[in-house]
């Protein structure tokens, strides 16, 4: 993940006068007051944010927490659900969804955070062996979040479950000394991979400052057999790593021992420091079972005040009624970095560019753009629900994310929409994880658009209407018509400029541009589907407006530049007759 300056964005907000609750990026939940935010930039990783809708004023800190998942689980069954027959048991074996409500209310003075964590092959030991750089690749997704809750200073829990340690391990390689920040660190049955090296820099840290926390939780896993042999080699298992772990802790921190039932104590400063092994007397997998049965939630209070009150750990289910009825997560986001307190206004930047030659002036909008030099509004997406039929004529359930409005350079309040040529805007597409619209599309944007305008055309003048002067003032009539509107910023809109759009004749027709609508009141477009342009051919009419090239249908996702080439599946964004052979524009030497 890139270092987004999420700070700036949010302060920006609230300078403005926007509700600081609503996080920039984040998409509302259906379980209750809860946003949600999903990164995958870090290769083969997929990451949720789930952060509450209150706890981010001005005076509030969070309580950053990375839960890196267990193997063979998704995100979503990680988080949990109530579950119908039919549904896979995974939904209902750990649900740090519900826990984790359950500390939000128990947790008064920190605003909790988890982010979930999951590797592409439902293993971050798999990860692991798969990137040579996995340590810096592990760092960098802890310190890339937190930039996004920086106002806060924000505290970190490293925890996780099963092959989650691994993630774990794989930060502690990646620092010479665990940071300051980090208040807490958890193993739920999740230390496989511990070695004495690790004691170290965890006894280290726990020694730095008063307020660290460690909480192992294991049980015996050495006497099951699982299909007539071992679950777990005599020296592989969490049962012989924790022993290994307290036994190199007890060099410098003084355990007390106590015991209860099947459950083995070990504590030293005050509770801060805390073992739990469970005896396995009839040789069960407790795996799983230690999570669901309050692990998370033991995890993240152990040593406090909160410790066993209102809960017991491996007791009863003290969260069932968070549970959520469903769990839907939302796309991924585009990787657009923010804009910055120094980045150029829009209208310098005009004045800038409109004399340059078409290549030069070509490369100065991209790299602003890249850059993040764009109005905020546009970052935040608009999601779209409809229903639409594939080439058999079966109706899908769909859900996809566009920009509220076209490719901008500057910032909220100096800004101009920049008209550019194909190329320009499929690198930022690519750069983004975007793609641009498809004629189907375009139309059912303006279908959902909350404010259409009428479109406001220019009578061609000898090559005015090519000139970055004309860009200008036709931004300058769409703002004038918005504000007649009582639009605001960050509204879906169309009727405003024409779509440059991917079709199948971006393939047959190469070195050419493909435009289409400029959708009149009535809902029509001006301009038909056209290809009769060169492709360095731009005009203040035309317009760039991004859509998330992930997107959901029938509930799973899928990219669009995937889809617009499936023979059955294609109509669903297309009404071409044919599916794309070509999703992307490709520059020809």
């Amino acid at each position: 993940m890139k270092k987004y300056l999420f700070a700036i964005a949010l302060l920006i907000g609230l300078l403005r006068g926007l509700s600081a609750q609503q996080l920039p990026g984040f998409k509302p939940a259906d379980f209750g007051e809860q946003q949600m935010l999903i990164e995958n930039e870090v290769p083969e990783t997929r990451i949720l944010i789930n952060a509450p809708t209150s706890g981010f004023s001005q005076h509030n800190k969070v309580l950053l927490v990375f839960f890196a998942l267990p193997n063979g689980n998704s995100i979503e069954q990680t988080f949990g659900k109530k579950t119908q027959p039919g549904d896979d048991w995974h939904y209902n074996i750990q649900h740090i969804g519900a826990q984790t409500r359950f500390l939000r209310n128990t947790i008064k003075d920190r605003t909790i955070v988890v982010v979930y964590l999951e590797a592409r092959q439902k293993s971050w030991p798999a990860w692991k062996a798969a990137h040579p750089d996995f340590a810096s690749e592990a760092k960098k997704i802890v310190d890339s979040t937190c930039k996004f809750f920086e106002p806060w200073q924000p505290e970190i829990v490293l925890n996780g479950h099963s092959g989650g340690g691994r993630f774990i391990f794989s930060y502690l390689d990646a620092v010479k000394q665990i940071p300051n920040n980090v208040v807490r660190i958890a193993f739920l049955d999740s230390n496989y991979g511990y070695e004495t090296a690790y004691g170290q820099k965890i006894g280290t840290w726990l020694h730095s400052e008063k307020n660290r926390f460690l909480c192992t939780l294991a049980y015996n896993d050495s006497v099951v057999i699982y299909n007539g042999k071992p679950l777990v080699s005599p020296t592989g298992g969490t049962w012989y790593r924790s022993k290994m772990m307290l036994n190199d802790l007890a060099s410098t921190f003084h355990f007390k021992y106590s015991s209860q039932d099947t459950l083995l104590r070990y504590r030293a400063q005050h509770g801060q420091i805390e073992f739990i092994l469970k005896t396995n007397p009839e040789a069960k997998i407790y795996h799983t079972v230690q999570v669901e049965r309050n692990g998370f939630i033991h995890s993240m209070l152990s040593g406090t005040k909160y410790a066993n009150k209102s809960y017991q750990y491996f007791g009863a289910r003290a969260y069932l009624k968070w549970i959520a009825d469903t769990i839907f997560t939302p796309i991924r986001r585009m990787h657009i970095p923010q804009n910055t307190e120094i980045s150029e206004s829009g209208s310098s930047f005009m004045k800038r560019i409109a004399e340059l030659p078409i290549n030069e002036r070509e490369n100065e909008i991209y790299k602003a753009i890249a850059s993040g030099n764009m109005p905020d509004f546009l970052r935040n997406t608009v999601t779209i629900s409809d229903s639409c039929r594939d080439a058999k004529g079966i109706i899908h359930p769909v859900i996809y994310e566009v920009m509220p409005d076209y490719l901008s350079v500057g910032n909220d309040r100096d800004f101009c929409r920049i008209p550019m040529n194909p190329h320009t805007a499929q690198k930022l597409a690519e750069l983004f994880g975007a793609s641009l619209l498809s004629s189907k599309i375009s139309d059912d944007i303006y279908r959902h658009a909350e404010l259409k305008l009428a479109p406001f055309n220019y009578l061609p003048v000898g090559n005015q209407n090519e000139l970055v002067a004309r860009f200008s003032e036709h931004n300058a009539q769409i703002e004038k018509q918005i504000a007649e509107a009582n639009g605001v910023h960050g509204q879906l809109i169309a009727g405003i400029k024409k779509d440059v759009i991917i079709s199948e004749q971006i393939a047959s027709k190469p070195n050419k541009v493909v435009i289409y609508g400029w959708h009149k009141p009535d809902g029509k477009p001006i301009q038909p589907v056209y290809s009769g342009h060169v492709d360095w051919y731009v005009d203040y009419s035309h317009g760039i407006r991004f859509i998330n090239n992930q997107v959901r249908i029938d509930g799973k996702f899928y990219l669009l530049s995937d889809v617009l080439k499936d023979p059955i599946l294609y109509r669903i964004f297309s009404d071409e007759e044919v599916p794309m052979t070509q999703t992307e524009y490709i520059q020809q030497k």
